[in-house]
């Protein structure tokens, strides 16, 4: 079922034919209901076929274009299903577990117990929240240090009980504020990526929204790591960086497009394993729809992980992310031929 519109439903510029498209075909549906009792429906029946293909002929279209702005938009709709959605679709069962048994319960990030058809799994999931009240106590997806104390715990645990993990990253980038700093923010976040790294037991993580700064990679560092069509990840967000290189957040369209953070970006440059297709206009149009391409995404790679041996699971990780940021370039000076160049400088 599409997700559900509302009349404060938000509408990206760039949308604007599809949803004039749409209510032509909305109105030609409703002459169509209204006929039906009496005459003939034969030519309007044709006429609503042929809107229908070319309403997903322009919906390709449009999607298949976006800009890099465009998709840090998408990326956050408000309708866009949020991990807690994706809990209800995905999981035949679903057991949340909560604390950092130090500070306390971090809303921001979900844990728990899952079961993926017949695979059970440790889930973590970073939570924005639907409503202001929601998003208040989610602190708008940004993790404070027990957030991520609390998904350390629970990769430790499905570590000892030899549970695959997934993480679903959804978060401009973690709490920013002096409480998070003063317990400890970026410790324990360097923390987490040390232990990722050797945990011993599969990982897969996906980029379901935003994938933003160590926020994101605080529980980001798997064994295959996949990202929605239309999201992005990066290691600062686009108004951030607009700030920082020109001095206002209001060029970060120009930030977005230099960041070359997008799903097809990050493919092409092997930081991530795989793009996960969405559903004709987004993810945000059919939270049922993208909600089981998820799964199969889920349930494919954990069971192509579970029969790796452990041992060669860790070596093929630390390849991974060891091999991430080398490039070659045919045209620079070897070492030898720089130390030989510099030599014949100083002379």
């Amino acid at each position: 079922m599409p997700a559900m519109r509302s009349p404060h439903e938000q509408r990206l510029p760039f949308e604007a034919p599809i949803y004039e498209m749409e209510q032509r075909l909305v109105d030609m549906e409703a002459q169509y209901a209204k006929n039906r009792a009496g005459g003939d429906n034969s030519k309007i029946g044709d006429q609503i076929r042929r809107l229908r293909r070319e309403l997903a002929t322009l919906k390709r279209e449009i999607y298949s274009q976006l800009d890099p702005w465009q998709t840090v938009q998408v990326s956050r709709h408000p309708q866009r299903p949020q991990t807690r959605d994706y809990i209800d679709l995905i999981f035949d069962q679903f057991l949340e577990l909560h604390g950092d048994r130090a500070v306390g319960d971090d809303h921001a990030i979900v844990t728990g117990l899952g079961y993926l058809d017949d695979v059970k799994v440790m889930f973590i999931g970073h939570q924005k929240g639907k409503n202001l009240a929601e998003r208040t106590a989610c602190h708008f997806g940004c993790a404070h240090p027990e957030g991520y104390r609390k998904a350390l715990l629970k990769m430790r645990f499905a570590e000892k009980f030899g549970l695959p993990i997934v993480t679903f990253i959804d978060t401009p980038g973690a709490y920013p504020g002096i409480s998070a700093e003063e317990r400890g923010q970026a410790a324990i976040i360097a923390e987490s990526l040390m232990e990722m790294s050797g945990i011993k037991t599969p990982i897969v993580c996906v980029v379901i929204g935003e994938g933003g700064s160590g926020g994101a990679l605080g529980i980001g560092i798997g064994d295959h790591l996949g990202m929605l069509e239309h999201t992005y990840y990066s290691v600062i967000s686009p108004e951030g960086c607009a700030t920082i290189l020109w001095k206002g957040a209001e060029h970060a369209p120009k930030a977005a497009a230099a960041l070359k953070f997008t799903s097809r970006d990050l493919l092409r440059f092997g930081i991530i394993d795989e793009v996960v297709p969405e559903p004709l206009g987004g993810a945000h149009r059919d939270h049922a729809e993208m909600a089981a391409g998820l799964k199969q995404f889920l349930l494919r790679n954990i069971r192509k992980l579970v029969s790796v041996p452990r041992d060669e699971l860790m070596d093929r990780r630390y390849a991974k992310y060891r091999k991430i940021g080398v490039f070659l370039d045919d045209a620079a000076p070897t070492l030898a031929e720089a130390a030989l160049n510099g030599h014949a400088s100083a002379v």
